[in-house]
């Protein structure tokens, strides 16, 4: 469907950036930074940033943390384009129950909604991790635990990008991997510019609350537009904005 690019594209990629920003995710990045690297916080804040081998280390780490979770969105993404190709003739009542879970989800991130079961999460490597080094393949496998530990912040919003992606013919895999992408950039710039990473946090840190409240209308709007029709009247003209050889690419 070459009208859901535009919108559902930038939605898909403002949630990661979102997941990245919600309050139990942006205070503990220096924490896994530290752990997937074997690298201490005060090497990561002091003189080590200027050894490029530590830089290496860090930002390869992180590169394969950032792999491990963006595999299992795009495996979800890719298994839900699956599952619902073979219901493309029930759109309508496709959009509408994805608006319904999508505006559900959004209200949970506003506040408004208070589910218990959206509140825990997963983590099988957790413990094992603890704060030792784990290396590259550890780094890889923590990946791996922190997109198959559905953590509350991150669950909510992804449950959204993936109802949004089952409602999109052939969309799964392409939204899911721009969603990793929303998350993983933030979590490399962090690696590469550790000391810039903590003076953004110390600015930002009052402002988490807000955030997560931001994107949980954003997911409203999106329910919305879904649930009301609005959002193929609003992709389409959309799409006229947007370059043919970007069209042609996703």
């Amino acid at each position: 469907m070459e009208a859901g690019i535009s919108i559902s594209f930038f939605v898909a990629f403002a949630g990661g950036v979102f997941s990245f920003l919600s309050p139990c995710i942006l205070p503990l990045i220096p924490s896994y930074l530290s752990v997937v690297s074997g690298v201490s916080y005060e090497e990561l804040s002091g003189a080590g940033t200027r050894d490029w081998r530590l830089r290496k280390k860090v930002l390869l780490s992180a590169l394969l943390f950032v792999a491990g979770f963006s595999m299992i969105f795009i495996l979800l993404g890719a298994s839900i384009s699956v599952l619902t190709e073979n219901l493309m003739g029930a759109r309508s009542e496709l959009n509408t129950i994805g608006g319904i879970l999508i505006i559900f989800f959004g209200l949970f991130l506003t506040g408004l909604l208070n589910i218990g079961f959206l509140k825990r999460y997963f983590q099988p490597l957790e413990s094992k991790v603890g704060t030792r080094a784990v290396g590259y393949a550890g780094a890889f496998l923590v990946g791996l635990s922190f997109g198959i530990g559905w953590t509350p912040c991150v669950g909510p919003t992804l449950g959204a990008i993936l109802t949004l992606a089952a409602v999109e013919s052939g969309k799964g895999t392409p939204l899911l991997l721009i969603y990793s992408a929303g998350l993983a950039l933030p979590f490399l710039l962090a690696a590469i510019a550790f000391n810039g990473f903590l003076g953004f946090f110390q600015r930002f840190k009052r402002l988490l609350p807000a955030a997560q409240k931001a994107g949980g209308v954003v997911l409203v709007l999106m329910g919305v537009l879904l649930l009301t029709g609005q959002l193929t009247v609003l992709n389409s003209y959309a799409l006229s904005f947007t370059p043919e050889w970007l069209i042609k690419l996703l």
